[in-house]
């Protein structure tokens, strides 16, 4: 195995914890995806048959202050990277997509077939590098292609070696959950309780991260037999409220998590979770872990690595 990464917003210790984990060496390379001729070096010194496509920026509202940042990274990037694995005649390909690239949607669940309206450049950047890919595919019968639209991941491996690690105050809700149990936040806001949901408060699709690296897995079985192209939901196919994922993460870690009841935020939807059928049929994939597993998780991670992987 090869990683390549820039370490932009991930840390070099991970490696070193996928290698206990595992028991198996990884190569770590340090490095750009936009770099062409860099990438080119790597495939000259590695026998590379497939490749999964991480390497994007993802913070929604840091895609709206610095839109061109984004533009750059995740779409200039992929062009690069897929020019170079076709000059190497590596055609087999996972992308790393969202289930941003639906918008908001009126269908619940939503299927691959939902209308597509992203709605903030981190949105915009997956569906673009997703319609470069299937042109891609239409013009080349050789290339295999998964597009997997992920919908929430959370939680940490049950190691408790790997987690989330945000810079500065977290943006995502579990790792604030995380903090707040730990005492390193005050207290968790709660946009709006006045949805038309079991409790008021938003529903969403939490996918364990386990489960989310075991679709990969599943998604670069599938290349193998020459799908090519396949665009996949990977989601539980059902949602938790935001009270609900509070309410199992004090049970199963009897951590206090206090909070408090804020106005919505304008563009927050009630409800929004994938029809994680087509994963099943095509993948053989369906997730394996409940919330009380995510938050269980998530907690160990947070409990053994308070200050992240530093």
């Amino acid at each position: 195995m090869v990683i390549i990464d820039n370490f932009c917003n991930s840390k070099p210790e991970v490696i070193n914890r996928i290698q206990k984990i595992t028991g198996k060496t990884v190569a770590l390379i340090q490095g750009d995806v936009r770099d062409k001729v860099f990438l080119g070096t790597v495939f000259k010194q590695h026998a590379i048959k497939a490749v999964i496509h991480f390497a994007g920026l993802k913070a929604v509202a840091e895609s709206v202050a610095n839109p061109l940042r984004y533009y750059d990274n995740n779409v200039m990037g992929s062009l690069a990277l897929v020019e170079v694995m076709t000059e190497f005649n590596v055609k087999n390909l996972v992308f790393s997509s969202s289930a941003t690239v639906y918008g908001f949607s009126d269908t619940k669940p939503i299927p691959e077939t939902a209308p597509l309206s992203p709605f903030n450049p981190y949105g915009h950047t997956k569906r673009m590098v997703e319609q470069i890919l299937e042109d891609l595919s239409a013009s080349d019968s050789a290339w295999n292609i998964a597009l997997l639209r992920y919908f929430n991941p959370v939680g940490a491996h049950e190691s408790g070696m790997i987690g989330e690690d945000p810079n500065g105050i977290p943006n995502n809700l579990m790792p604030y959950v995380s903090q707040v149990a730990a005492g390193k936040l005050k207290e968790l806001s709660i946009f709006g309780n006045d949805y038309p949901t079991v409790d008021g408060t938003g529903v969403r699709d939490y996918i364990h991260v386990v489960d989310l690296a075991l679709g990969h897995v599943a998604a670069l079985n599938v290349l193998d037999k020459n799908c090519g192209l396949l665009t996949v939901n990977l989601g539980a196919g059902h949602g938790y409220s935001v009270l609900e994922l509070v309410h199992t993460f004090q049970e199963v870690t009897g951590r206090a998590i206090p909070y408090r009841i804020v106005e919505r935020r304008a563009g927050d939807i009630a409800m929004y979770f994938a029809d994680a059928t087509l994963a099943k049929q095509k993948l053989a994939w369906q997730t394996q872990r409940d919330l009380a597993d995510i938050c269980r998780d998530a907690w160990h991670w947070q409990s053994q690595n308070p200050q992240g992987y530093s």
